[in-house]
């Protein structure tokens, strides 16, 4: 794939639309190197994106549940058998992600939200309510009436292919809108949803840009929801302008966001200080700490810090870094110019500020966006490094006495406006019970003695609340709960034929 310059057009009404105003798509890890362009679009391709989707809607919405399931266990399929090295390699060329992350995202986790879904899906048809005698009650699932917006991130392509997939799969249609860092494997996705059948319009992949976009979207009054996963800040500007479009939508409009997170890990002086420093070095790590779930903040008792730090620099010290077509690279690049100068100003602040970086500290982009997994150790648990999100190979820590541990779960609940995900670590079941009960708001996501990230569909439901997002929970039945408006019939078999009721008698 990397020796083939492909042009990726976007996808309206089941076509291939090719505009001539190309970009360039670029690894991470060789930014010399060129994968080809896609066709960017204009406000006249959303809105055709936005028509299409309305006039596919009548007939998506008629067909029987059980054929709409079939589309997407057929791209399941498809994408576990013959497109899973193609899928992998698109995954790990434009988002630099290594042979294992690519698998345990692209394939295997896309896999699971289409499979689980497609349960999902059969639980909610199957609640039904109660029947009293001569009537008969029911509940319709209903699409909701209006065309759903999916915005999606770089950093997963599951992600990417679940956000639209979903809506789609409970009867909507959908005009999407993947980042431009991940169009290269988006692109895969409508190509696997093409052949497995989807038909015309009930998806539009389109590239625009967000401004423009949201503009154009947020304006129409057929607007009928959002799926979102990306950053606080953009996630909070659009749910204002939906509120103050509010007025003019047909329906109330389905917000559902999962954004960003400061995701912390503490660790009890009872706890094993190996498994924290491996939980540490994977969590915070893997795919460079591009993962909303990464451990970005911990907080060590004293007593294990130094057996913690030393198996943790040790590791590090192992870590090779460089392109993910070597597979011996644990550490591959981060995604763009604009996150490779947001994670090294706070690595330079930390320097500046007189914190002890214990681990790495030097980046360079000659080549690629590279920057090397870092450990910054603070005295100061407000500092900005333990507060502020920062989406890269960036951990800090702080370290905490023995005797302080009720207060340092006070300090972590308190310190971030986030609440995706966090851990635990502690052999002492007292110390796992306080932190569940004073963290009972501080993660969406909640680990005991394991790693904040590597979620699994049907196992651990993913999101958070607070700052975290909407905690509708992708990878469960909740999720699909949202792209459906029930609709309750009642028939009645023996219908009355006077009004009078027996209380009306005078005997």
């Amino acid at each position: 794939m990397k020796s083939q310059e492909q042009d990726i057009p976007m996808y309206i009404n089941g076509r291939s639309v090719f505009t001539g105003d190309t970009q360039q798509i670029n690894p991470p890890h060789e930014f010399n190197h060129s994968l080809g362009f896609y066709h960017k679009g204009s406000i006249k391709h959303i809105e055709d994106a936005i028509q299409a989707a309305q006039e596919a809607r009548p007939g998506w919405n008629s067909i029987p549940w059980e054929e709409r399931a079939a589309i997407f266990l057929k791209a399941a399929d498809l994408l576990s058998g013959p497109y899973r090295a193609r899928m992998n390699a698109a995954t790990m060329l434009c988002q630099s992600k290594n042979v294992f992350q690519a698998e345990i995202d692209a394939v295997a986790e896309l896999v699971d939200f289409y499979r689980f879904n497609v349960q999902f899906m059969t639980e909610i048809y199957s609640g039904q309510p109660e029947n009293a005698f001569g009537t008969w009650n029911r509940l319709e699932y209903r699409p909701l009436e209006g065309f759903i917006f999916a915005l999606t991130p770089f950093n997963f392509t599951s992600i990417a292919g679940n956000l639209p997939g979903a809506p789609a799969l409970m009867g909507n249609t959908v005009v999407w809108k993947p980042a431009r860092t991940q169009i290269y494997s988006a692109s895969v996705i409508m190509e696997i949803l093409m052949e497995a059948g989807l038909p015309e319009g009930v998806i539009n992949l389109i590239y625009v840009d967000g401004s423009v976009a949201g503009n154009v979207v947020f304006s129409h009054p057929d607007f009928g929801g959002l799926h979102f996963t990306g950053s606080t800040e953009v996630f909070q500007s659009m749910w204002r302008t939906i509120g103050n479009n509010i007025s003019s939508y047909k329906s109330y409009p389905r917000i559902v966001g999962e954004t960003g997170g400061k995701d912390f890990v503490v660790a009890h002086a009872s706890a094993d200080p190996v498994a924290v420093a491996t939980a540490l070095t994977r969590g915070s790590f893997e795919y460079q700490g591009q993962k909303c779930s990464a451990a970005s903040r911990a907080y060590i008792s004293r007593s294990i810090w130094n057996t913690v730090k030393e198996k943790m620099v040790d590791d590090l010290r192992s870590f090779k870094m460089g392109s993910p077509e070597d597979f011996s690279n644990f550490i591959n690049a981060v995604i763009d110019d604009k996150a490779y100068m947001k994670i090294t100003e706070y690595i330079a602040r930390a320097k500046k500020d007189g914190l002890e970086i214990i681990a790495g500290g030097n980046y360079n982009k000659e080549s690629g966006y590279f920057i090397e997994p870092t450990v910054i150790v603070t005295t100061n648990p407000k500092h900005t490094i333990m507060c502020e999100e920062i989406f890269g190979p960036v951990l800090s820590v702080y370290v905490f006495d023995d005797a302080s541990y009720d207060s340092i779960l006070e300090t972590v609940d308190q310190t971030s406006p986030y609440a995706l995900t966090g851990s635990v670590f502690a052999k002492d079941r007292q110390a796992v019970i306080t932190a569940m009960r004073k963290l009972s708001h501080a993660a969406g996501n909640f680990y005991i003695n394991d790693k904040p990230t590597g979620a699994v569909v049907g196992q651990q439901p993913f999101g958070g609340a607070r700052a975290s997002g909407t905690n509708d929970k992708a990878g469960s039945i909740l999720n699909l709960f949202r792209w459906v408006s029930p609709r309750t019939i009642k028939e009645n078999f023996n219908p009355p034929k006077d009004y009078r009721y027996p209380f009306l008698d005078e005997e």
